[in-house]
């Protein structure tokens, strides 16, 4: 999935975290829920403003951090 046009950083809203487009809901937030248990049913129920791809764009959005990670050498 292409997140680009669902993530977005800006430095106005929750200090630069990536969050959903139109949202201050974080990517981080979202992966909290999931680590904690919620399904996506209840996260879109408890966050109307939330679409399934936006929760798959926080989870794209995620693996390729890991993957940007992931080809930095250790020191």
């Amino acid at each position: 999935m292409d997140y680009h046009d669902r993530i977005v950083l800006d430095p106005e809203v929750r200090f630069g975290k990536p969050t959903v487009r139109g949202t201050r809901i974080t990517v981080g937030d979202v992966l909290s829920y999931l680590a904690a248990g919620m399904t996506e049913a209840e996260i879109l129920a408890d966050f109307p403003p939330l679409t399934r791809d936006d929760l798959r764009a926080c989870l794209a959005y995620a693996a390729d951090r890991e993957r940007a990670l992931r080809s930095v050498p250790a020191a």
